[in-house]
């Protein structure tokens, strides 16, 4: 396989070394339907039993199948055969980052927000999957065409439902100039918060040119990140500095979150950065809900509501995300308004409701792990004295959403909901 070309169950053919790592090597490979170009790692089955990773590739496995992200390394196929594991990936062909910092030296500060917008994206969907990857580093993290990072290597990785009682993960793994104080003293730790302190270490690396925490000695080293003994160097932008002491911060608990970093000045600069605005609200027009009329549903309009003909998967590409649900009601407009208002109220201060075109909004007041929470709901008159009301999601996390309609939303609005269609009031 080294030297020529190689038909790999009549799919694939594969072609030279891109790279060779502790279990195996990395080939170049053409998906020959396609005619596009792979990756293909290739592990010995021998070598994994032998050392006890069978585990640990099951669940890289597992973990690149959950989280499709643009800048997580994509796995397209897994095949075996009796002596070898083939993993058909994303072809990446612009290198490590850590090849880059090394060849470069420290970056522009601007690239560098650039590369780590993109690293916190990719981590924070992998959390809120309850995924946690627990070996950031610069050479985990990839380089495409063009220029855009990849998070590579989930064999270390921690599922929500690894933790023990206590709530927390307790093995020790990571590589040490990168790994968090907590995971050092071995008293369990939060995996989330684990990988943001790594995040701390490539931010500092890619701004500095070099890490944080540096010494011959590996127990020295290990001091200095329980102390969090680092020291930023002259070019680092006042905003830089707070936000590494931020990451950086040897105490778990008052160590900053991804939700609060997204908020920080040096995260946010950028007048072309949108991807965190918020969303934008319609203005109200007082004389279509003075008279309290709601619009108007064509026939087109009650099919594609109707949950035995939805036309959606016409349009989508792939499975839509459960993000929505609608009932009838023969409350009046107005019914339906106070029932929200009442929810907003409730709600301590958590969300405001805004009247729409067609309906109302309800905008969180705080942002969570993928923003504000914004739910739309749109009311629309299918006969003299029937609504039907559509609530759906229109910014923010969907765990949060679905959590949202089922403990606050649908017992608020429960007997208001026609009878005939009950059974459509729940979050699907």
């Amino acid at each position: 396989m080294d030297d020529g070309k190689t038909i790999l169950h009549g799919k694939y053919e594969i072609g030279k070394i891109l790279g060779q790592g502790t279990f195996g090597k990395v080939y170049l490979a053409r998906e020959l339907r396609t005619e596009t170009n792979v990756a293909m790692k290739v592990v010995g089955k021998e070598m994994v039993m032998k050392v006890g990773m069978t585990e640990q590739i099951k669940r890289e496995i597992s973990v690149m199948k959950m989280v499709r992200h643009p800048n997580i390394v994509d796995l397209h196929e897994v095949m075996a055969s009796k002596t070898k594991i083939y993993f058909a990936m994303e072809l990446v062909r612009g290198g490590e980052l850590f090849c880059k910092v090394s060849r470069n030296g420290r970056l522009k500060e601007e690239e560098v927000r650039s590369y780590f917008r993109q690293l916190i994206s990719a981590v924070d969907f992998c959390h809120s999957r309850g995924v946690y990857h627990r070996d950031l580093k610069l050479e985990n993290l990839l380089l495409d065409e063009m220029g855009n990072l990849k998070i590579a290597d989930f064999g270390l990785t921690a599922f929500a439902d690894h933790l023990r009682p206590d709530g927390l993960l307790h093995t020790t793994c990571g590589t040490p100039a990168y790994v968090a104080p907590e995971i050092i003293q071995k008293k369990g730790y939060h995996g989330a918060k684990v990988d943001v302190w790594s995040c701390g270490v490539i931010l500092y690396a890619l701004l500095a040119g070099f890490l944080p925490f540096q010494d011959g000695n590996l127990m020295n080293m290990y001091k200095k990140i329980n102390r969090g003994d680092f020291k930023c160097p002259p070019w680092f932008s006042t905003e830089s500095r707070r936000l590494i002491t931020k990451l950086l911060d040897p105490n778990p608990n008052t160590r900053i979150t991804i939700a609060k970093l997204i908020e920080t000045p040096w995260f946010r600069k950028s007048s072309s950065r949108r991807s965190q605005e918020e969303p934008s609200v319609e203005v109200n027009d007082k004389s279509r809900w003075g008279k309290d009329k709601p619009k108007c549903l064509n026939a087109f309009h009650i099919i594609s509501l109707s949950e035995g003909f939805d036309l959606s998967p016409l349009f989508e590409d792939g499975r839509r995300e459960e993000e929505e649900m609608r009932f009838a009601t023969r409350e009046p407009v107005s019914g339906v308004i106070s029932r929200l208002e009442g929810v907003a109220a409730k709600s301590a201060g958590k969300f405001k409701l805004m009247k729409s075109e067609n309906g109302v909004r309800l905008e969180g007041s705080e942002r969570g792990r993928k923003g504000r929470l914004t739910i739309a709901t749109e009311i629309f008159l299918v006969a003299p004295s029937v609504l039907v009301v559509e609530v759906k999601k229109d910014g923010g996390d969907a765990l949060e959403y679905r959590s949202f309609c089922s403990n606050e939303l649908q017992p608020a609005l429960k007997d208001i909901v026609w009878a005939s269609s009950e059974s459509q009031a729940t979050a699907v």
